[in-house]
């Protein structure tokens, strides 16, 4: 008997326009020590299946027609029983951890609550048994961080916690919904080599879904491609991952950046098995006819000497807003510590490291968002802030840019499109008649790859992948020089990650940009940048030139990284 049977199921959500089919006919079993991986595209119907086992399809969206049994009792349409197993039998990791975790309460409240729900334990044996989850997990200072609160935790953190109220009641079936989208590789590492203990230890029932291939690639037994909520493709995992016979698994597994070469582009696949071409280049003519042709003279764009940034809890406005206060403080926290590097005209820098390592905060000190408390950034050889840390934005105006890693929390979602890119063209050309700030707004929407019609709509009538998009002509309104990407592929589906990627290249080459690419996911580091600088703990372990710090790395640091990503070498 297998531990979970899927059987001819099919979800559709009802509205005024249509019925939409989010998934048809899905068949597939799970047994016991075993890993499932469900991958396929955004809007392709994996997280509804995932939900659909615990109950949990939001209205109007229900379950028309199959069944779903676990231990060969039927789940469909019988909350009772739902009610009873769900935490228990079933644990569930959710995509967004913050989402996961009730801010109000402390992450020992929460965990407690939880244990003492379904297993018969003390508060006190509940508590012991949190502290040595938070362990498990890899949380250091277990006894001190379970008494705070989520905000206190990187991303990373949180999944973790989340992954800890998932094993907590020591259930047959977890289900993980992207579980390591927000992690940097080595924490992935540890998640997913616990969740493998776990299936081994506990003869655990594991589905994972995710658009990392080299997860699926590292963690699965077998595998199931989904597309417009049908399975297109289903078996052994490296004979699918090898041997792909369907043009999606084919278009997923050939858009995988490489781990052991560096390429030009991301080969892309259609739907119907032919290559997908970019025509930026193209595009880029109307936008070099008003920025005037830019010519790369390698000359020294930006340089951070020394650059240190301490937050202080207990006066953490004041070092937001008016610099550092109080820095010897046992409570400070010294996110960036005497960080140097250089970055030249038309090259391209990654920073990697991981959670807490510093990328995000150095990020926001070049752009102003967050002063240093020590050290001086240089852009065009004048200080981007004075004596007094203050930023002085008259000295880029404009030409520093950065695209977030969500899209959809860093646009407003009041705004048009059309608003969201000329907003900026305003405030930086005031001179610009009606037609030609028409024109820019065309241009640069044309340039990322999207129609003119999507200018009239709101961010939430987009992807993920879209949004992005948007998100890259609005950094590009003020006709930068330099662009700053901090994670901008990291909650992307692994094709629409490609075609961004490749999008970046384009216009890279095509305008002349100097970018500082932060991200954790080194096969990705390895295909965009010319140098990386590598960081831990808010230093700077080594630097060098891409292909030499992946084939030579000299710091254990950086080589135990390399080591532990994720590899998946396509050979189709």
């Amino acid at each position: 008997m297998s531990l979970l049977e899927v059987k001819n199921l099919n979800i559709s959500y009802p509205t005024r326009k249509e019925t939409i089919i989010a998934s048809k006919d899905v068949e597939f079993t799970l047994e016991r020590g075993e890993i499932l991986g469900i991958v396929g595209e955004s809007g392709s119907g994996k997280s509804t299946i995932a939900n659909a086992i615990i109950n949990l399809i939001d209205p109007p969206g229900e379950i028309t027609n199959g069944s779903i049994k676990i231990d060969n009792s039927e789940l469909r349409d019988n909350e009772e029983i739902v009610q009873k197993i769900r935490g228990k039998k079933i644990g569930f990791v959710f995509q967004d951890p913050q989402t996961s975790l009730n801010p109000l309460f402390k992450i020992k409240d929460q965990l407690i609550e939880t244990i003492q729900t379904h297993l018969d334990l003390s508060y006190q044996d509940a508590l012991t048994k949190s502290i040595n989850l938070l362990k498990e997990v890899g949380i250091d200072n277990a006894e001190k961080r379970i008494e705070d609160y989520p905000h206190q935790f990187s991303g990373g953190m949180r999944q973790r916690v989340v992954i800890a109220l998932a094993i907590s009641c020591e259930p047959d079936l977890i289900i993980a919904d992207e579980p390591t989208t927000a992690l940097d590789v080595s924490i992935q590492y540890q998640i997913l080599e616990l969740l493998k203990d776990l299936t081994k230890k506990r003869n655990l029932g594991v589905i994972i879904i995710t658009h990392d291939m080299g997860v699926i690639a590292e963690t699965t037994n077998k595998v199931i491609v989904m597309r417009h909520g049908l399975i297109v493709e289903q078996g052994d995992t490296k004979e699918l991952l090898t041997n792909p016979k369907s043009n999606e698994a084919r278009s997923l597994v050939i858009s995988v950046p490489p781990t052991n070469k560096k390429i030009d582009r991301f080969k892309l696949i259609s739907p119907d098995g032919k290559e997908i071409t970019s025509d930026s280049k193209n595009l880029t003519k109307n936008i070099i006819k008003t920025w005037g042709k830019r010519e790369n003279t390698n000359q020294k764009l930006l340089e951070m000497i020394d650059v240190t940034k301490i937050f202080d809890d207990k006066s953490l406005a004041n070092n937001f807003s008016f610099g550092s206060k109080n820095d010897s403080t046992d409570q400070a926290v010294r996110a960036v510590d005497n960080v140097s590097f250089e970055l030249f005209e038309g090259e391209t820098l990654g920073l990697v490291g991981e959670s807490g390592s510093g990328k995000s905060t150095i990020a926001k000190i070049i752009t102003g968002l967050v002063r240093p408390s020590n050290g001086e950034i240089l852009y065009s050889n004048a200080s981007l802030y004075n004596s007094r840390k203050k930023y002085q934005i008259d000295k880029s105006r404009g030409q520093i840019q950065m695209i977030f890693q969500d899209p959809y929390s860093s646009l407003n979602p009041r705004f048009k499109v059309r608003n969201i890119i000329s907003e900026p063209i305003k405030l930086f050309q005031k001179n610009l008649s009606s037609n030609e700030l028409t024109q820019s707004v065309y241009d640069l929407i044309d340039i990322v790859g999207m129609t003119r019609q999507s200018l009239d709509r709101y961010p939430h009538e987009f992807s993920g992948g879209q949004r992005q998009r948007i998100s890259i002509a609005r950094a590009l309104a003020t006709k930068p020089l330099l662009l700053i990407c901090d994670e901008p592929t990291s909650a992307l589906d692994v094709s629409i990650q490609a075609q961004i990627l490749n999008l970046l290249k384009d216009i890279q080459d095509e305008l002349h940009l100097t970018m500082l690419f932060i991200s954790h996911d080194l096969p990705v580091i390895r295909q965009m940048c010319n140098r990386i600088v590598v960081l831990k703990n808010g230093s700077v372990c080594e630097t060098k030139e891409t292909e030499e710090l992946f084939n030579n790395s000299e710091h254990p640091y950086t080589q135990e990284l390399i080591r532990l990503m994720p590899k998946i070498e396509s050979i189709v």
